[in-house]
């Protein structure tokens, strides 16, 4: 396949006035697990050595995934259409390459979303880390460019509080750990938990970046509030906490069944997960989720298997939607920092367009409540063995 192929994929689109009422954008996805990933498209590559995929992955072009349709704003009724373009980086690449060569990967892919017809693009999983956070790829295309981070810090956030509901945590007695606490994401997690946090951890590599963020929780805790907030780059002391928010950009995961108390929940927002899959196999005391599904109004159809239910998207591919559905063409989240007022945006403009939290998930696959109220039973277990012996 070359990148200019675009003919074959032409958009099952009547007329122009269809086509612009569905408002197209566009959504850049890439290979996490070289193996399984390519093998959902491409079989017969998925069965080579993961050293070979990783190393064709320098020359493939941009590969062209699905059309999405069906996306409908419960709001004023506009359809949403685009598509799915894959760079076929992996995270390790994208890591181990020269800067020019990822940007150049993506920046193609960028392109080739064009000239299919995108009017906004978003960017998946490591594109959206790499390098300076999307700020150089829109600098290098015609398209607004989006990270989807904003939105991706308001449906996680809602994912914590209603999962600390449902385990019967109170968040203002409870210590709220966030893993990566100084990155684009980690720090507004951070400062929007702060007025509800009994107490906050910061947790990253390294500790002067720790102290600048650890002021600002402080002064979002609110007029008069106090809120005690702890900076460390151990984390083995995730132990004492109640709550994680887990942000980091490793590609290795990062949070091992040891870091973990009883009844812990644990939110990881992070692509490739910081959270080991040990977690889910040796503690069944804690409960797992991955920052919650979106669900997105309209009969959607991803036309792709990417792991989730039917109807539900990933936070970032729905702030990329939701701006589509506002008429917003304009760059949204990007760079390394996040403000807490675009969370705030998003969030209004995702809610009034229909996007709503659609459950929680973890390991790919949706958590069921027969599974928390298990997680509940093992953690009051594992809590009583931990009481000191009169």
């Amino acid at each position: 396949m070359t990148t200019n192929n675009v003919k074959a994929f032409t958009p099952r689109w009547k007329n122009d006035g269809e086509r612009k009422q569905a408002d197209p954008f566009a959504f850049i996805i890439h290979p996490i697990n070289p193996k399984r990933d390519v093998a959902r498209k491409y079989p017969a590559l998925g069965r080579l050595p993961v050293w070979l995929i990783e190393f064709l992955s320098i020359f493939y072009p941009p590969v062209f995934i699905s059309q999405i349709q069906g996306a409908r704003s419960a709001a004023t009724g506009r359809t949403l259409n685009g598509w799915f373009v894959a760079c076929p980086l992996t995270p390790r690449m994208m890591l181990r390459l020269p800067p020019a060569v990822v940007y150049h990967k993506i920046v193609q892919t960028g392109r080739y979303a064009q000239r299919l017809g995108a009017r906004i693009l978003g960017l998946g999983a490591f594109t959206s880390v790499v390098g300076d956070g999307g700020v150089t790829i829109a600098r290098r295309l015609e398209i607004p460019v989006t990270t989807g981070d904003s939105y991706t810090v308001a449906v996680a956030l809602d994912a914590v509080r209603k999962a600390a509901r449902r385990m019967n945590i109170s968040l203002e007695k409870s210590t709220v750990a966030v893993v990566g606490a100084y990155g684009a994401i980690g720090s507004v997690c951070a400062q929007l938990l702060a007025p509800e946090a009994g107490k906050m951890m910061l947790i990253g590599r390294r500790p002067e970046p720790l102290q600048g963020v650890a002021e600002k929780v402080r002064a979002a805790a609110g007029p008069g509030r106090q809120i005690p907030v702890t900076t460390t780059t151990e984390i083995g002391r995730l132990a004492e906490a109640h709550v994680v928010v887990t942000v980091t950009s490793d590609v290795d995961a990062v949070i091992q069944p040891s870091h973990l108390r009883p009844g812990a929940i644990i939110c990881d927002v992070a692509r490739p997960r910081d959270v080991s899959r040990q977690v889910a196999q040796r503690r069944q005391d804690v409960l797992v989720i991955e920052g919650g599904m979106v669900a997105v109004p309209g009969p959607i159809d991803f036309g792709f298997d990417f792991g989730f239910p039917p109807g539900m998207a990933y936070a970032c591919m729905a702030e990329t939607m939701a701006l589509a559905l506002e008429g917003q063409y304009v760059s949204y989240t990007l760079g390394k920092q996040i403000e807490l007022a675009e969370v705030e945006t998003i969030d209004r403009i995702a809610t009034k367009h229909g996007f709503r939290l659609g459950g929680f998930r973890s390991f790919e696959r949706a958590v069921t409540e027969r599974e928390i109220a298990a997680v509940q039973v093992h953690s009051q277990i594992g809590q009583a063995s931990r009481l000191p012996v009169a």
